[in-house]
């Protein structure tokens, strides 16, 4: 029997005993029944195991307020609201909390039902909470707050605070804040994710990222993070994209460096940053979501096509990428919908591709 299954029978025979006898509506697309309302959103909000697709979405969507019909992203199992700032809810984030609490029960009650987790993306590439001088227990206090009087299933920490981090002050803000998060957001009832940097920035030129290199950075990046914290975060979305790395520009021809470069040999810049890499500095596979845009309009660089992607993502399971006899034992991320919608995550999925 798989270990969710193992969880989630635990649980139900957990609350079955303390529950009322209710009926219940289906979690994961699973049924429930005779769980309690509390119970119910406890599995309901349950870290799904991986594979982990994954979307965001920033951009105003005429006539759509907060996330889209189900339906709209079908075969993804998270979907991202952006951005929550320590000034408070902006973009998608603000739009849901704009929704009324029926509103927002309906639309939870239909992603529920189609298997997709709702969560939140804080700070961004606009906020700077370390170098601002945000306490990190007050601002995790503040933003698990949010999440539960908003009904969510978790948290994304997008930290983009490259002069916290080339200064070697962002590793003990990220892991003070991280555990924080859980004392408020407890593992197994909400989701915690990270978003961590595999890029160079044409404004901070080569001092900022990637963040998960084991030598660059005087506080150790994010595999300090990892060792300090990695136990508390469910994943991490890797934001896989490039201004300068030959092995990571994807407006190549579809070929096996392409691949070998997002997948298992980096660049001499910034070495042991590509997934298998990354892997062999400590950070388990099933942690490891690789991130692209959806569209080359969507980031500076890094863009991917589906069908390159697919055949990355073939090849990392050849290589060892899937314990679960799935496609990848990690996932996908990709910024982000509309560009990316259901045809996206359909191609990715199931195009058949050759494996190098």
């Amino acid at each position: 029997m798989a270990l969710s299954s193992i969880v989630n029978l635990a649980l139900y025979l957990l609350v079955s005993l303390l529950a009322t006898p209710v009926s219940a509506g289906p979690v994961n697309g699973t049924a429930f029944t005779g769980l309690s309302g509390k119970a119910r959103n406890i599995l309901e909000r349950a870290t799904p195991a991986a594979p982990h697709w994954v979307v965001y979405a920033d951009a105003y969507q005429q006539g759509v307020t907060g996330p889209p019909a189900a339906s709209a992203i079908q075969g993804f199992n998270v979907f991202i609201l952006s951005f929550l700032l320590t000034e408070g809810a902006w973009d998608k984030a603000a739009e849901w909390a704009s929704l009324t609490s029926s509103e927002r029960s309906a639309i939870k009650s239909q992603y529920a039902a189609a298997g997709i987790s709702l969560i939140v993306s804080v700070f961004g590439s606009t906020d700077i909470p370390t170098t601002a001088g945000a306490d990190p227990v007050a601002t995790a206090n503040t933003m698990a707050a949010w999440v539960i009087e908003y009904d969510l299933d978790g948290i994304d920490v997008d930290y983009e605070d490259f002069n916290a981090m080339n200064t070697g002050i962002a590793e003990a803000w990220l892991t003070t804040f991280t555990k924080q998060l859980r004392v408020q957001l407890p593992q197994g009832s909400y989701i915690i994710t990270h978003a961590p940097l595999i890029m160079v920035s044409e404004v901070y030129d080569a001092a900022v990222a990637p963040w998960f290199t084991p030598t660059h950075y005087p506080g150790g990046g994010y595999l300090k993070v990892h060792a300090n914290v990695g136990s508390l975060i469910d994943w991490y979305n890797v934001q896989y994209s490039s201004h300068s790395f030959p092995s990571f520009t994807t407006r190549e021809p579809l070929n096996t460096a392409t691949c070998a470069g997002l997948l298992t040999t980096s660049s001499s810049t910034w070495p042991n940053t590509a997934l298998f890499q990354i892997a062999n500095s400590g950070v388990p596979l099933a942690k490891l979501v690789i991130g692209k845009p959806a569209t080359a309009s969507d980031a500076s660089s890094g863009y991917m096509t589906t069908s390159t992607l697919a055949t990355c993502i073939q090849t990392a399971k050849n290589q060892g990428w899937t314990k679960r006899g799935t496609i990848a034992d990690g996932g996908a991320m990709v910024w982000q919908y509309p560009d990316a919608g259901e045809s996206w995550i359909a191609t990715v999925l199931y195009l058949p591709v050759p494996v190098f």
